[in-house]
């Protein structure tokens, strides 16, 4: 009977995880087949300033406008950097866009009582491990770490309008199967840890101010939450956790899940994907350390 009941709770999350990620995933492939229909490498060459680190700023600026959580900025990015988009630009806009946006910031302040202080350390913390990441990469990976990188190249200038939205839609078709797969399977890992991993366990390990911010990156990390819904979740905990650990919470998790490292991993580079991981935790946990009490 135990086993019936969680195998339904494990469905339960399953679905509802699904359900939440499904609209930004269907945005995602649509602006992705606009993309690689109606964007050329031209014009990508001449938004992009040349500048590296203006690059980085800019994209920022763009994920700032851009509504959309971790996991459906993955086939945008990825169409970017198959158009040219420098590496540490596009991740940088790609880490930023789910965290950094306005309803997700609005819906951090909503969440913990009007408070702006979580917004500014959640919006800060975030600004702070992104450009930390664009600089690395910059330096460590000089090629785009895309595992397949010649979905970038269409003749634009042979199609008539009717063919582009033809090819629009097609592509965002095939986006979404080649993405959607990951995102199952990414749902389907999260939904079963949620279910057998105790969270009484991990309440108990996350008592010192280290092991506590450790403690709700693994658990932001597990239950793979939308951004535009995890700081609620985060708020109930603020009886048991630090602030620091709570910022830690919502940076890391709107950066780097289950679901999203399924799909990273059929996008990029095995070794880059490690690589930002590793990368974007250590920023994280240094940062809430350092500046959060």
């Amino acid at each position: 009977m135990m086993n019936y009941q969680a195998l339904l709770q494990m469905n339960t999350i399953f679905i509802s995880i699904l359900i939440e990620s499904l609209p930004f995933i269907l945005l995602g492939v649509l602006i992705s087949g606009i993309i690689q229909m109606f964007v050329s490498e031209e014009m990508i060459a001449k938004i992009i300033p040349k500048n590296p680190v203006l690059s980085v700023l800019y994209a920022i600026g763009a994920g700032v406008l851009f509504l959309a959580c971790e996991c459906g900025i993955v086939p945008i990015t990825r169409r970017l950097i198959a158009k040219g988009v420098p590496l540490s630009a596009a991740i940088a806009f790609m880490l930023s866009a789910p965290i950094l946006n306005p309803i997700v910031l609005f819906s951090t302040y909503i969440a913990f009582g009007n408070s702006w202080s979580m917004v500014f350390y959640r919006g800060g913390i975030a600004f702070l491990v992104v450009i930390i990441i664009a600089f690395i990469l910059s330096l460590q990976f000089k090629t785009n770490q895309l595992k397949h990188d010649h979905i970038g190249h269409t003749h634009h200038h042979s199609h008539t309008f009717k063919d582009k939205v033809k090819g629009m839609f097609r592509h965002s078709i095939e986006e979404f199967f080649s993405v959607g797969k990951y995102l199952i399977i990414g749902a389907l890992l999260a939904a079963a840890i949620q279910t057998f991993l105790k969270t009484s366990l991990l309440l108990e390990i996350g008592q010192g101010n280290l092991s506590g911010n450790v403690v709700m990156m693994a658990l932001s990390y597990v239950m793979s939450l939308c951004s535009q819904a995890d700081a609620f979740v985060a708020s109930s905990f603020r009886s048991t956790f630090s602030t620091s650990s709570l910022v830690a919470f919502l940076v890391f998790g709107a950066m780097f899940d289950i679901k999203n490292t399924i799909m990273l991993l059929g996008t990029f580079k095995t070794k880059f994907v490690l690589c930002l991981m590793a990368y974007i935790f250590i920023s994280v946990l240094g940062l809430t350390l350092l500046f959060i009490s």
